[in-house]
């Protein structure tokens, strides 16, 4: 996958202040093993250590994904990321403004916004397709390649599904034309053969 997706949950982000410090924006862009609520005719899961490679990233805490309203960044250090047993935590110091506090802090504070959301690019071989037991299509996610922006977000708006639907409908193709059982049975071979080479 090279396009970039967005992806939201519910109940991740908070605003907290203590004494005199700057506000910070504290919450989860995303939590592992948990199954998304239904995006395009699939789920998501996020596997620990799909954020290995893109911690480093130069990332943006925006508001509602808007470049606008830039809440923080990594390069400048107002801006944390970091991954736990839950998933990928952020933390974000707020700017001193009028607008920030009016727009973002005062409804965070009051409850009216509580999502959170990342920008994301799947790594070229960083997603697994199955379908589980119930006959739901997973998208599992193990890799990422580009960790954009985190951001709390007033409506979980997945923008720009375009790559995952059609990352989703390469799979359906495949499995139904046989060329993923042909895949896999070739896969097999190779790999039977590499045995046999190296014993």
């Amino acid at each position: 996958m090279s396009e970039r997706e967005t992806r939201c949950y519910s109940g991740e982000v908070r605003a907290e202040q203590q004494g005199e410090q700057p506000t910070h924006i504290i919450g989860y862009g995303s939590v592992f093993n948990s199954r998304s609520e239904p995006l395009w005719g699939f789920r998501e899961i996020i596997k620990p250590g799909a954020f290995d490679d893109v911690l480093g990233d130069d990332i943006r805490g925006l508001f509602n994904h808007d470049p606008n309203f830039i809440l923080g960044r990594s390069a400048s250090g107002t801006l944390t990321v970091s991954v736990d047993d839950k998933g990928l935590r952020y933390d974000i110091v707020a700017p001193d403004t009028q607008t920030i506090r009016d727009l973002v802090l005062e409804p965070m504070k009051r409850g009216d916004i509580t999502q959170s959301s990342f920008a994301f690019r799947i790594a070229h071989d960083g997603e697994n397709w199955y379908q589980d037991d119930e006959g739901i299509v997973i998208r599992e996610i193990n890799r990422f390649s580009r960790l954009f922006d985190v951001s709390p977000v007033t409506y979980p708006a997945y923008q720009e599904a375009d790559s995952g639907i059609r990352s989703m409908k390469a799979w359906q193709e495949a499995r139904d034309s046989g060329a993923l059982a042909q895949a896999i049975n070739q896969r097999i071979g190779r790999e039977r053969l590499l045995t046999l080479l190296n014993a």
